[in-house]
């Protein structure tokens, strides 16, 4: 059993890691400015309220405190508002993570388990996307997160920081029995997205593109369940226990579900049709954005337990379902990268 600080707690993975971790007996301190996040979701360990940016502040939450290990969730993450907000996603994506290791190094916690995106490719060289392929991020959300993947290997090579940097594609899903689901309130992923369509809440769905070289012709995204994701996290607690550096990993299901399957699984899920219409192509969305874990499953013997979009799907339609109506806003099949 460890103590864990997870940064970012209170939102839409870290919730959902603080309720892994609670099960599996560890001790959960979430650190959370609730810019983003939602009290109501810290059910599990003690809330400290704090921003990275306030480095006075994130002094007090660590000390005396013993931590064995920190989970850095804390992040901007829309990518077009990266675009027109550049210096505030650097500051909070950049400075926060900086003042986050300086702090831990301060209070001697040596490893970290990092948030990090598929962002940090770009435009995909290849069908399936690995490790290995080339980082060329588009965007100031995608930069910063590669930013923060590098203060992590110098950390390691200078102060003898483990970590493990965890890049996912589409995160998806929720945990409806234990309350807890996917509540932003600037939505731009597809699934929650087409779900509110589903409710009602919101006009139809936009496809940005149906001449896409695919099966169908829209773009291809590959979906991994929340709770996946957190066990990830959690095997990578162990990995740094045995493994000394700076470590990256994609997360991803390895499949490619298409926004007409999307649309079509929900429909089928949830019993109501969703209508929608098609749009010109947005620039910048790939045809095809799918992980290779090969590396995960290898090395941290990661294997996803929601491998069918059907129960991916059918998980947060439940969620949303019993949510209280939100308000309405345009609604649009976004297929871009999602954000972590």
């Amino acid at each position: 059993m460890s103590g864990i600080l997870i940064c970012g707690g209170a939102g839409y993975i870290g919730s959902h890691m603080a309720q892994w971790l609670a099960e599996q007996g560890h001790t959960v301190t979430v650190l959370d400015n609730l810019s983003t996040g939602h009290r109501g979701a810290v059910r599990w360990g003690e809330l400290i309220e704090a921003d990275l940016l306030d480095r006075a502040a994130l002094e007090r939450a660590l000390h005396g405190r013993s931590f064995d290990a920190v989970m850095h969730f804390c992040a901007k993450s829309l990518v077009g508002e990266s675009v027109a907000e550049p210096y505030a996603y650097y500051a909070n994506n950049v400075t926060g993570t900086l003042n986050l290791l300086e702090a831990m190094r301060r209070h001697e916690v040596n490893k970290l388990v990092f948030s990090s995106t598929a962002a940090v490719f770009g435009n995909p060289v290849s069908d399936v996307i690995d490790e290995e392929h080339p980082k060329a991020p588009i965007n100031p959300y995608g930069a910063s997160k590669l930013m923060a993947e590098r203060f992590l290997a110098d950390a390691a090579h200078a102060y003898g920081l483990r970590s493990v940097a965890l890049r996912y594609f589409n995160a998806a899903g929720a945990l409806p029995e234990h309350g807890i689901g996917e509540a932003h309130a600037c939505e731009t992923h597809l699934i929650p997205n087409v779900l509110r369509a589903a409710l009602g809440q919101g006009p139809s769905l936009k496809i940005f593109g149906n001449d896409y070289d695919t099966a169908d012709g829209t773009c291809l995204r590959d979906y991994v369940h929340v709770q996946d994701l957190a066990q990830a996290h959690a095997l990578a607690l162990g990995f740094m226990d045995r493994h000394e550096g700076a470590h990256t990993f994609n997360l991803g299901n390895g499949q490619g579900f298409s926004v007409h399957d999307v649309i079509a699984t929900a429909a089928s899920v949830s019993g109501v049709a969703i209508p929608y219409e098609v749009a010109p192509r947005r620039a910048g969305d790939p045809a095809r954005l799918v992980a290779s874990s090969d590396k995960a499953r290898e090395l941290l013997g990661w294997t996803p337990r929601w491998t069918e979009l059907a129960p991916i799907i059918e998980s947060a339609w439940r969620w949303h379902r019993d949510q209280p109506r939100w308000s309405p806003h345009h609604i649009h099949a976004d297929a871009s990268i999602q954000a972590a």
